[in-house]
C-alpha cells in the first residue's frame, strides 16, 4: 500500500488568516459587507449631454461631501419636482448616473451625494456615518430657493435604499419640512442585520461567525422595522425576481412591512439595472404623479395600494 502524507484540512498559516479577517470584520462592525467604494471618476454628467453642477457639504462631523445637481430640462422655476438619489454601495455617483440620467429631461431635477468615503468624499465609509451624509444631503436640498413648493422624492437602490428608509422615517416622524412626496426604494434589503447574516452563511469560512458577528450591527437600523413610519408618505418599492445580489424575498418583506399608501413593482432585470429595461422608467413617473398610464414589459407586474 502507497503511503499517504496525511494533509491538514486548516494549517496554521490558514487559521491565522482566517482569525485576522474575522477580528477585521469584529471591529469594523461588518461595514466591509455593505461599503465597496472607490475614487475613479467613470463618467459625468456633461459626457450623456447633461447640465450639471458640482456640490460640495460640509458634515458636522468634519467631513466634506461630493455631489451632483442636475437641473430639470424645463424652463425656468418649472420643474416638476426633485429626486434625491441615494446610490449602491460599489464604485460612487460616477458609476451610478445612469440610473437617473433620464430624469432631467421627464422634467425632474436630480441630486446624488457620495458618502463619506466614496469619489470625492472625504473620510471612511461606515453605516452610522452613510446615515449622515444622506440626511446631510436632503437638508441641503430642501433649502435650495429653486426646489421651492415642488415634490420632493426619495429614490434609493439596494444599500441606498436602506439608508432612505431610516432617513424617510425619521424625517416623517420629525414632521420635517418641507413633507417628503414620495419614497422609492429599488433592490434594496430588508435590513442591515438580516443581510449580512445571509452574506456571511453562504461562506463556508464565515458561517460560524454570522450571528456575532451581525450583532455588531446596531439593531436600531433594520428597515423592516421602520418602513411604517414613512406613512403617510407613499412607498413604491422595487424588486427582481432575478436578483442576484439581493433575494426577491427582502423586497415582498419591506412591502408587507410598509403602511399604505404603498405599491410594489415586481421586475425581471439584474440587481440595479431597473431603469435600462423599458417600461419600468413609466412606472417611476407614475407613481411621482407625471403621467396617468404606464406600459409595462411583459415581464413586469405592478401592484397598486390604496392611494
Amino acid at each position: 500500500m502507497a503511503n499517504r502524507t496525511p494533509r491538514l484540512l486548516l494549517t496554521a498559516s490558514t487559521a491565522r488568516f482566517i482569525g485576522l479577517w474575522v477580528a477585521i470584520l469584529m471591529l469594523s462592525g461588518c461595514s466591509s459587507l455593505f461599503f465597496y467604494p472607490d475614487r475613479a471618476t467613470y463618467i459625468t454628467p456633461d459626457r450623456l449631454n447633461l447640465s450639471y453642477q458640482d456640490i460640495y457639504l460640509d458634515t458636522a462631523d468634519g467631513e466634506t461631501l461630493h455631489g451632483w445637481w442636475l437641473p430639470a430640462e424645463a424652463p425656468e422655476n418649472d420643474a416638476k419636482g426633485t429626486v434625491y438619489f441615494l446610490h449602491g454601495n460599489a464604485q460612487n455617483i460616477s458609476s451610478h448616473i445612469l440610473n437617473v440620467a433620464w430624469l432631467p429631461q421627464e422634467g425632474y431635477n436630480v441630486f446624488t451625494i457620495d458618502y463619506r468615503g466614496y469619489g470625492k468624499s472625504t473620510g471612511d465609509p461606515d453605516i452610522e456615518g452613510a446615515l449622515h451624509d444622506a440626511e446631510t444631503g436632503l437638508r441641503w436640498l430642501t433649502k435650495r430657493p429653486d426646489v421651492g413648493d415642488r415634490p420632493v422624492y426619495i429614490l434609493g437602490q439596494s444599500l441606498g435604499g436602506a439608508l432612505g428608509i431610516a432617513l424617510a422615517g425619521e424625517w416623517t416622524r420629525r414632521e420635517e419640512q418641507p413633507r417628503l412626496n414620495g419614497v422609492i426604494l429599488d433592490g434594496t434589503f430588508s435590513g442591515f442585520r438580516k443581510i449580512a447574516r445571509e452574506k456571511l452563511d453562504a461562506f463556508w469560512l464565515t458561517w460560524p461567525f454570522q450571528i456575532p458577528l451581525s450583532w455588531t450591527i446596531p439593531a436600531d437600523y433594520e428597515g423592516i422595522d421602520r418602513m411604517a413610519s414613512i406613512s403617510p408618505v407613499p412607498v413604491m418599492i422595487i424588486h427582481s425576481v432575478r436578483d442576484g445580489v439581493i433575494p426577491f424575498r427582502h423586497g415582498e418583506a419591506l412591502y408587507e412591512a410598509a403602511e399604505e399608501p404603498k405599491e410594489f413593482l415586481q421586475t425581471d432585470t439584474p440587481h440595479g439595472a431597473t431603469f435600462v429595461i423599458p417600461g419600468y422608467k413609466e412606472a417611476v413617473l407614475v407613481n411621482m404623479g407625471s403621467d396617468e398610464s404606464v406600459h409595462l414589459t411583459p415581464t413586469g407586474q405592478h401592484k397598486k395600494g390604496v392611494r
